[in-house]
């Protein structure tokens, strides 16, 4: 079997969820976050006492609310943030656990009523790959929420200017030792990410609307916390391995690794999409 997964980002992520285990998350707005990326997510689709996974959970951020909603979740990742989840999901009986990576085959084929990756297979050396693989994993007709990175495709030329820089630096940093990586990421949330979110959020109380607001780059950040704020720095410039999709590009490796009825939310983060497995 050849692993679909680099063993420095692996490793990089087993770190970040060591040091922001999201234990220091507002509860408040820890489900403002879970609602943006699973407004689109089909509950009444489920059945009752529905099987589903989460790949990639890390800390199991997500599955804590997740797992409320369905009979059983099962919570796979193949970095030591899977111990993180443990420890943090230890009071939630209808999770299991397991030490995986996305192609390592964690659950029997056409198992699952529903699947959710969220942040993660853009992290992995074939996206693509991966993604056929958690389709594999469910049932004919069940549901698949993912979230991509985008390839900046809604946005103008100066930000997609920006970002190159930016990432520039997070090819540097992302090849530090963990350490340093930490220590530069939070220096870039005090002085960049946390002072640009408050302009964004100044521009906003000025009556300025929100495409415009939205625009502004890091404006996502204006009404988040900063712990929040520094948990992202990390996952931005930390991060030895990222790719990037277009919305087309993303709707295309869905298609192709049997989804339908494709459906992207609109609104920040990009790109989240929802497609179910085809039925035959």
């Amino acid at each position: 079997m050849i692993l679909n997964k680099d063993q420095k980002t692996k490793d990089g992520f087993g770190d970040e969820w060591e040091r922001f285990d999201q234990t220091g998350l507002d509860e408040i707005e820890h489900h403002e976050l879970f609602e943006n990326y699973f407004s689109i997510f089909p509950w009444s689709s489920l059945p009752d006492d529905s099987v589903g996974f989460d790949m990639g959970c890390g800390s199991g951020r997500w599955a804590k609310i997740l797992a409320q909603r369905v009979g059983t979740l099962n919570c796979i990742d193949p970095s030591l943030a899977i111990e993180v989840a443990k420890n943090n999901l230890k009071d939630v009986p209808n999770c299991i656990f397991h030490s995986a990576g996305v192609n390592e085959e964690a659950l029997p084929s056409s198992s699952q009523d529903f699947g959710v990756s969220l942040g993660v297979l853009h992290h992995v050396p074939d996206t693509a790959k991966g993604i056929k693989a958690c389709v594999e994993m469910r049932k004919p007709g069940a549901p698949f929420l993912i979230y991509l990175y985008y390839a900046l495709d809604n946005r103008s030329f100066w930000f997609r200017v920006l970002w190159k820089m930016s990432n520039l630096v997070r090819l540097f940093v992302s090849k530090l030792p963990h350490g340093l990586r930490y220590l530069v990421s939070q220096i870039i949330a005090i002085a960049i990410y946390w002072p640009l979110a408050r302009a964004a959020k100044i521009i906003e109380k000025l009556g300025a609307s929100e495409p415009s607001v939205d625009a502004l780059p890091l404006s996502f950040y204006r009404n988040l916390s900063f712990y929040t704020t520094r948990t992202d720095a990390l996952d931005r410039f930390g991060t030895r391995l990222e790719q990037r999709f277009t919305k087309s590009d993303i709707k295309l490796m869905m298609e192709e690794a049997g989804l339908e009825n494709i459906v992207f939310s609109n609104n920040n983060p990009y790109w989240v999409a929802v497609g179910f497995r085809e039925q035959s």
